[in-house]
């Protein structure tokens, strides 16, 4: 699995043609081959932190070579961003742990208590 880290700032004139583009090029990464999942973040500073993950360098090479992608990446420097920085990371391990509703309902989360 292959994972971006995308770090942003926008800038002012960042508006609706913004907002629209963003809606437009998620939607179409979405439907992309490959594509696994994104999740945005943004600090109380307003710098952004977007994460994408796909299945293999294969998929983001496409993606990254799509038109309509290559499009909003001019637009974006040339108008939106005031800075980005991006790290592409190849997962070298995963692990995962979920609690059930259930088992979360019946937990104890204080301190044992004496008899």
């Amino acid at each position: 699995m292959i994972v971006i880290l995308f770090r942003s700032r926008l800038t002012d004139a960042a508006g609706e043609d913004y907002r629209a583009m963003d809606e437009e090029i998620f939607a179409l990464a979405r439907q992309a081959d490959g594509f696994e999942a994104v999740k945005s973040f943004r600090a109380e500073d307003g710098e952004r932190l977007t994460i994408v993950w796909w299945r293999d360098t294969e998929s983001l090479a496409r993606w990254r070579n799509d038109p309509r992608h290559r499009a909003a990446q001019a637009a974006g420097r040339a108008r939106w961003y005031e800075y980005y920085d991006m790290e592409v990371a190849e997962v070298v391990r995963e692990s995962h742990f979920r609690r059930s509703a259930a088992e979360a309902d019946s937990a104890d989360t204080g301190p044992p208590r004496e008899a």
